[in-house]
């Protein structure tokens, strides 16, 4: 059975929109994920924080993908390899990610 996705929508002091995601985030509800992203009004930097997500499908991803221009994340350990291999973490920034030797390599 699939974890339930929640997104909370918040923005911090400098405006920046933040959705924090909970769960997993597959084909199952990727939609809530598109839709929070899709109703994300402004022009600026929508920071997508998925340190709590345990488990993202390539339903998740393409919905990542299709914003990314305009989309800065926050990843997990558990993620990380999943934006590495998927190649999102080399079209956006991604906060938390680090290399062999622990250091943070986020752009």
């Amino acid at each position: 059975m699939t974890a339930p996705l929640t997104v909370v929508a918040s923005q911090r002091p400098d405006g920046t929109l933040v959705l924090a995601c909970v769960g997993e985030i597959d084909m199952s509800n990727a939609g809530a994920l598109e839709e929070a992203l899709a109703g994300a009004n402004g022009d600026g930097t929508v920071l997508v924080d998925l340190s709590a997500v345990e488990y993202l499908d390539s339903a998740g991803l393409t919905v990542l993908f299709s914003h990314v221009e305009r989309i800065r994340l926050v990843a997990n350990p558990l993620i990380e390899p999943v934006l590495t291999i998927s190649g999102l973490a080399e079209l956006t920034t991604v906060d938390g990610l680090t290399d062999d030797k622990g250091e943070d390599v986020g752009q």
